[in-house]
């Protein structure tokens, strides 16, 4: 399994639950936190944006509280709640939350839900991934089903609700959102979200600089909230 940097947000509307929550997570290089919200509403642009894997949810926040506010997401991240309260834990886990930490939260405490979490991840791949069979994902175009090659995919452009995959193959068109694709592709060694609008083979990538990345003939740009992690996959 590579060496994979999960994306994280923090939802509380207490600013000081969310700095201890931040400096936990400093700790562990798996982990990037991309921003903490004091509402869970400032939170949706952010999941509209980009991937994230792991939300530390508070329950009681004016406006929508943390329960309501996962059940209003169709395909929700996965879920750890930190709240104050007790009382909330079956409701929690009634929409399938990971763990559930009662604040003020101990760092073992955490520690414990983060390595919940990365059990959770590798079991994931492991039960997705036959090491003697190829690697393929299925996509639809011209109302055929194409069986792909991830290893064959050299790079990935949003076209709004449309995706164009880039193969050594040739090119195909699908209706999917570049979200939906990237969740799929997440855990191939070679695939790099570098973008809002680009998926990346690492694979093919010729050169590259702080702004952009070479395949072939092409140049394709590093997006500013991707650039730190991207650039640390490159450079490795």
């Amino acid at each position: 399994m590579k060496n994979t940097q999960y994306s994280c947000i923090i939802i509380d509307d207490e600013p000081i639950a969310i700095r201890v929550i931040g400096s936990y997570l400093e700790k562990f290089e798996e982990f990037k936190n991309v921003g903490g919200f004091t509402n869970a509403i400032d939170a949706l642009k952010i999941l509209h944006q980009q991937p994230i894997d792991l939300i530390f949810l508070d329950i009681q926040m004016p406006g929508i509280n943390g329960l309501e506010f996962i059940k209003s997401i169709t395909k929700p991240p996965t879920v750890i709640f930190t709240t104050a309260y007790r009382n909330y834990a079956a409701d929690a886990f009634e929409v399938d939350a990971l763990d559930y930490l009662v604040k003020p939260i101990p760092f073992e405490r955490f520690l414990k839900a983060i390595n919940k979490f990365l059990d959770q991840q590798k079991r994931a791949v492991n039960e997705g991934h036959d090491e003697n069979e190829p690697n393929f994902i299925v996509l639809k175009s011209e109302k055929k089903n194409h069986k792909i090659k991830v290893d064959d995919i050299l790079y990935i452009e949003s076209l709004d609700d449309y995706v164009k995959v880039h193969t050594t193959q040739g090119k195909l068109v699908c209706y999917t959102r570049l979200n939906a694709l990237g969740d799929q592709l997440h855990h191939f060694d070679n695939i790099l979200r570098i973008h809002r609008s680009f998926i990346v083979n690492t694979k093919y990538i010729s050169a590259f600089t702080h702004c952009n990345v070479n395949i072939g003939d092409k140049q394709i740009p590093i997006g500013r909230s991707y650039k730190e992690s991207a650039l640390k996959r490159l450079a490795q």
